[in-house]
C-alpha cells in the first residue's frame, strides 16, 4: 500500500497546473540545444576537410559564422538547462514544505499547490487559480476566512449579507438610501493585497465626535461610488479594481432588505441591529420583501462551486439572510460541491446563547438548508481559564461540540485546531484556511 501510495504522488506531479511539465520540457529545451551545437560543430569539423563539397566550400568560407553558431547554440542550451533545473529544484524543494502537498491528495488540489509554488518562485498572483471556492456569510468571521484563503488561491467569490442597519452602514444606508456597504468593505480589504496603502485607507475609520460620526472610508467611498454611478454592483466591482482584490465580492442581493425575527416568548422585532440587541434569543428570522431576487453571479459561482463554505460568523445576522434569498438556498441545494459549515468558537451573546454546535447547525436548518450541509468544521483548540473567564463575565462561552448529537443531524464532524488566543478568542486565518482546504477533496 505505502509504494502504490507513493507512486500516486508521483504521478500527481505530472497534473494539469502545477508547471512540472514545463520545467521539464525547458530543461529537455536546453538539452537538445546542446545537441544541436555539438551536431554543428561536428558538421564544421566533416565538412571543412572537403572544400570541393558544396557545404565544405560554405563552411570555410563562413568559419566564423559557423562557429558563433556552435558556440550560440551550446550556451544558450547551458543556460536553458541551468535555470529549468533550477526552476525544478525550487519547485520541488518548495512543494514539499510541511502542510502544502501534505494537504493534498488530489488533482484538484494538487493544483492548488501549483498556485503557492508558482506564485512563490515568480512572485507574482496568479490569477483564476486554485480550488473554486464560495464562501457565504458577513461580518468579521467571513474576512478572517477569505483573507487566509486568498494565499492559496485567487479563485474565491464571497456572496455577502446586505441586511445591516446598524453602525456606519446603517446611517449610510438611512440617509443616502443605499445598500450597507459594511460587510463588503469588509471583504474586499481581505481580498486585497496584503501591501496596499488603498487597503488600509479603506479600513480607515474617522473620529466617532467628528462630523463624519465614525464611518470608515471605505464605507464612504463605496456608498458615495454606488450614488454617482446609480449602480451598487458597479460600485463593488470598482472598488475590487482599486483594492486590487484577489477573487470577487458580490452582494446576495441588489434589493433593499429588512431582517426580522421572532424572539422567544413570541415578540417580533425589525433589524439586525435591533435583534443582535435584544436579551431574548431569536427562534427564527425572515426577510422583507420575502423574496428578493439573487445576484446572477453568485448563483453561477455556486454552480460552478468545488467547495461551498457557511460562516464562520452569526447565525442568524451574518449567515442566515443570505439563505433567506430563494434563489441562493436553490442554488445550494443543486450545487455539486462540499458544503461546510464553519462553526463559531465562541457562543454570542443575545444571539446563540448557551448553543451548542448542534444548536447552531438546527438553526441553519430551521431556515431551509436541512439536509444540505455536508461538513461541519469545529475547534479544538482550548482557551486559556483566564479569557474564559473574561468571557463568562459578558455572558459568551466556548461552543460545546457532541460529535454523536451532530452525527444524528446528517453531518460529518471535521475537528482541527482553529483558533488563536490574544485578547480575544478567535479564529486564526492560516489554520481555518488550511483546514477548509483539506475538505476541498472529494
Amino acid at each position: 500500500m505505502a509504494s502504490r501510495r507513493l507512486r500516486m504522488t508521483r504521478l500527481q506531479w505530472l497534473y494539469p497546473g502545477l508547471g512540472m511539465k514545463r520545467r521539464v520540457l525547458a530543461v529537455c529545451a536546453g538539452g537538445a540545444l546542446i545537441g544541436l551545437s555539438g551536431w554543428l560543430a561536428l558538421g564544421v569539423v566533416v565538412t571543412s576537410g572537403r572544400r570541393h563539397d558544396v557545404g565544405g566550400t560554405w563552411i570555410t568560407g563562413h568559419v566564423a559564422l559557423a562557429v558563433g553558431l556552435v558556440v550560440a547554440s551550446l550556451l544558450a542550451g547551458l543556460v536553458v538547462v541551468a535555470l529549468g533545473a533550477r526552476s525544478l529544484y525550487r519547485f520541488a524543494r518548495a512543494a514539499g514544505e510541511p502542510g502544502v502537498l501534505a494537504l493534498r491528495s488530489d488533482a484538484r488540489l494538487a493544483l492548488a499547490v501549483g498556485v503557492v509554488v508558482a506564485s512563490r518562485l515568480a512572485g507574482v498572483d496568479v490569477v483564476a487559480r486554485g480550488p473554486r471556492i464560495v464562501a457565504i456569510g458577513g461580518g468579521t468571521g467571513l474576512s478572517v476566512l477569505l483573507s487566509g484563503l486568498k494565499r492559496h488561491s485567487s479563485n474565491l467569490t464571497a456572496v455577502v449579507t446586505v441586511a445591516d442597519d446598524g453602525g456606519s452602514s446603517g446611517l449610510l444606508r438611512s440617509s443616502m438610501g443605499t445598500l450597507p456597504p459594511g460587510d463588503i468593505r469588509s471583504c474586499l480589504v481581505a481580498l486585497a493585497d496584503d501591501e496596499s496603502l488603498m487597503s488600509r485607507l479603506f479600513q480607515y475609520r474617522f473620529p466617532q465626535d467628528g462630523g463624519l460620526q465614525g464611518h470608515s472610508f471605505g464605507n464612504l467611498f463605496v456608498a458615495a461610488l454606488a450614488d454617482v454611478t446609480g449602480d451598487f454592483e458597479r460600485a463593488v466591482q470598482e472598488s475590487t479594481t482599486v483594492l486590487k482584490v484577489r477573487g470577487r465580492v458580490l452582494p446576495a442581493t441588489l434589493e433593499s432588505v429588512t431582517l426580522h425575527a421572532e424572539l422567544e416568548g413570541g415578540e417580533r422585532v425589525a433589524g439586525e441591529s435591533t435583534i443582535t440587541a435584544s436579551k431574548r434569543l431569536p427562534l427564527r428570522v425572515w426577510l422583507e420583501p420575502g423574496r428578493p431576487p439573487a445576484v446572477p453571479q453568485a448563483l453561477e459561482a455556486l454552480a460552478a462551486a468545488d467547495l461551498v463554505v457557511l460562516g464562520p460568523g452569526s447565525v442568524y445576522t451574518s449567515i442566515v439572510p443570505n439563505l433567506l434569498i430563494p434563489e441562493v438556498r436553490e442554488a445550494l441545494k443543486r450545487t455539486r460541491a462540499r458544503v461546510v459549515y464553519v462553526c463559531n468558537v465562541m457562543t454570542q451573546p443575545g444571539e446563540t446563547d448557551d448553543h451548542s454546535a448542534a444548536d447552531h447547525v438546527r438553526a441553519l436548518c430551521r431556515h431551509g438548508v436541512a439536509g444540505m450541509i455536508d461538513v461541519v468544521l469545529v475547534n479544538d483548540t482550548p482557551v486559556s481559564e483566564e479569557l474564559a473567564a473574561a468571557y463568562r463575565a459578558e455572558g459568551a462561552a466556548p461552543v460545546a461540540v457532541d460529535d454523536g448529537e451532530l452525527a444524528t443531524l446528517g453531518v460529518r464532524v471535521v475537528h482541527a485546531p482553529l483558533a488563536r488566543e490574544g485578547d480575544f478568542f478567535r479564529h486564526d486565518a492560516a489554520k481555518l484556511a488550511d483546514a477548509v482546504l483539506r475538505l476541498a477533496a472529494p
